[in-house]
């Protein structure tokens, strides 16, 4: 919000300045009014405007100094402060600590195969189930 608020007065006091210098006469307009084009059409009279141009000028630059360090002052401060994205922030809230005391994990352990099927019988064939053999009653 700062850094917004601090441009747009940069760019206001840029723009003030370029039409300040453009507004002020050179200094080969005083050439000109020795031969009668001096200050009979000016506004603010015979002395011209060269003193507010030039003090409005100097007080837009020194707005724009000021501005332009505060500007930079910003942005080696927030170029220090790290800014995570949505996925680093997911990614962090999703690692949990280790317990107190707890030992930790085994750096690696051999991946194990799931056991396999015997190759015996189809399975889809039931087995023969056998009956136990009837008890004989004593003689």
């Amino acid at each position: 919000m700062l850094r917004m608020l601090l441009t747009v007065v940069q760019v206001f006091s840029s723009f003030a300045i370029v039409g300040l210098v453009l507004l002020q006469r050179g200094k080969g307009a005083e050439a000109g009014a020795g031969f009668g084009a001096g200050a009979s059409g000016t506004v603010f009279g015979a002395r011209g405007a060269t003193t507010a141009l030039s003090r409005a000028t100097a007080i837009f630059a020194a707005i724009f100094m000021i501005n332009s360090l505060a500007l930079a002052y910003l942005g080696t401060t927030a170029g220090k402060e790290q800014h995570k994205t949505i996925l680093e922030e997911a990614a962090d809230t999703g690692k949990t600590a280790p317990a107190a005391g707890s030992a930790p994990p085994p750096a690696s352990l051999p991946a194990q195969a799931p056991p396999a099927a015997p190759a015996t019988a189809p399975a889809s064939t039931p087995a023969p189930a056998t009956a136990p053999a009837p008890a004989q009653a004593p003689k």
